[in-house]
């Protein structure tokens, strides 16, 4: 089956949408705080489709990150015990008490870390709040690490993307699904090592 395929061109005509700009500001935004789905998704296929903006995009999907990254250090701050019931229910209890065990232990390094590693963002956003860390050193290692992040996404479809293009959508099924794979099995384990 050729989901992904199907998913990937439609990914990239959709990054030709007039309005393409202001979804992946929407996504960005809201991926810092709440959303799932990281903004790659949309930059890539956007970068890729017009590589002379490649670095535009690069710098509205950073900037959106950080404002939904403040709206998430907000969210800790002022909502976590409100929203405690939620977490605990949706079994992130022990997520959040192992990313508080990380911001003990590395300080503003691991929000630096978070930016731009491909792990949930909005663990780490509202973690900070939570714990009262220290705001603008918050902005600036978010700053960096979703920069740093975004910006090498943007460079790699600038500069190499059009060249691998047809290889990319060749082997796009046979990520999708080892992903797929990789996800189910991580769940898989997680369940198991929980009984």
């Amino acid at each position: 089956m050729k989901i992904f395929t199907t998913l990937y061109d439609k990914a990239l005509l959709w990054s030709k949408h007039e309005k393409a700009s202001r979804y992946l500001c929407g996504l960005s935004f809201a991926e810092s705080s709440f959303f799932p789905i990281p903004p790659d998704v949309m930059l890539m296929p956007m970068s890729l489709a017009q590589p002379n903006k490649a670095f535009y995009y690069a710098w509205l999907t950073t900037v959106f990150s950080i404002l939904g990254g403040i709206l998430g250090y907000a969210i800790g701050y002022w909502a976590m015990d409100l929203l405690m019931p939620l977490i605990e229910s949706l079994g992130y209890q022990s997520k959040i008490e192992k990313v508080n065990g990380w911001f003990a232990e590395y300080g503003v390094w691991i929000v630096f870390v978070a930016g731009f590693s491909p792990v949930p963002y909005k663990l780490f956003t509202i973690t900070a709040g939570a714990s009262a860390m220290a705001f603008l050193p918050f902005v600036i290692a978010s700053f960096i690490g979703r920069g740093a992040r975004f910006f090498l996404v943007a460079g790699l479809m600038r500069f190499g993307g059009q060249k691998f293009e047809s290889s990319i959508r060749k082997w796009v099924d046979w990520i999708g699904w080892g992903l797929v794979i990789l996800i189910l099995m991580y769940i898989g384990y997680k369940m198991l090592s929980s009984h």
